[in-house]
């Protein structure tokens, strides 16, 4: 694993549950990655992937929320991959969190070499690139972790489709105007399917949707009640609050 090189600072996040070093330039951990670790539905002794984990943060806040969970986090980027390697030690999770370099778009034989067999994992994390590269950032870093190329969504969900044994679940995080598209993605491989928008403030459109699929189950889809981030004047919200700072779970499994 490369050593730490960027420019970074070291930020805590979760109310101070975890300390990440992240590049003071491109991607940095935000709502996002809390808010999906929130909604991954492993259990300990389990083992989840991260896939595109960038420097661990939705990865490492489920290990720390999920005792005897096991995580590998999929990081393509070498800067990136070293800074999530670093950021498991820093946190104390050697024992059961391992960051390995690795293109979500390898090959099968690519993922066994690295410890992740067809089938053996019970649950995926993803936040994908989901933004369209109309004007690309200069940045390469922010590039790569934001801009998504034709087909991606697809890939990626054939990524955790082969990862995931039966029964496996994938949870993801994806833009809120493009809803239609994860489903479309999700339906060849996945189902039932449980969405969960995300509000900025009151009387706002969504932003975010969280999802949630089990692999080669059906059943009708699931639109839960909104997750509401802020009050009208700007304060978080007790619910937001439980999950960003306390490191609460987000349920997308209700009946």
């Amino acid at each position: 694993m490369p050593a730490e090189t960027a420019e970074t600072s070291e930020d805590a996040v979760l109310g101070g549950r975890l300390m990440l070093r992240q590049p003071l330039r491109g991607h940095r951990v935000g709502h996002d990655a809390i808010l999906l670790a929130a909604a991954a539905s492993a259990r300990s002794g389990e083992h989840a992937v991260d896939l595109g984990s960038g420097v661990g943060g939705a990865g490492l806040a489920l290990a720390r929320r999920i005792a005897g969970v096991a995580v590998t986090l999929v990081e393509i980027d070498p800067e990136l991959a070293a800074l999530a390697a670093g950021n498991v030690q820093r946190n104390g999770l050697s024992g059961r969190v391992r960051a390995v370099r690795l293109d979500v778009d390898s090959s099968a034989a690519d993922f066994i070499a690295a410890g992740l067999a067809p089938g053996s994992v019970a649950c995926v994390l993803m936040n994908p690139p989901f933004n369209v590269a109309q004007q690309p950032s200069p940045d390469p870093a922010r590039r790569l972790a934001h801009a998504a190329s034709e087909g991606t969504l697809e890939r990626w969900l054939r990524a955790a489709a082969r990862l995931l044994h039966a029964d496996g679940v994938v949870t993801l995080i994806w833009r809120a105007d493009g809803l239609a598209d994860v489903l479309a993605a999700l339906g060849k491989d996945f189902g039932p399917i449980t969405v969960l928008p995300v509000h900025p403030k009151p009387g706002a459109a969504a932003i975010r949707v969280l999802v949630r699929a089990t692999k080669g189950s059906r059943a009708p889809l699931k639109l839960l009640p909104g997750l509401l981030l802020a009050e009208t004047d700007g304060k978080p919200t007790a619910a937001a609050e439980a999950v960003l700072r306390k490191g609460e779970a987000l349920s997308l499994t209700e009946n």
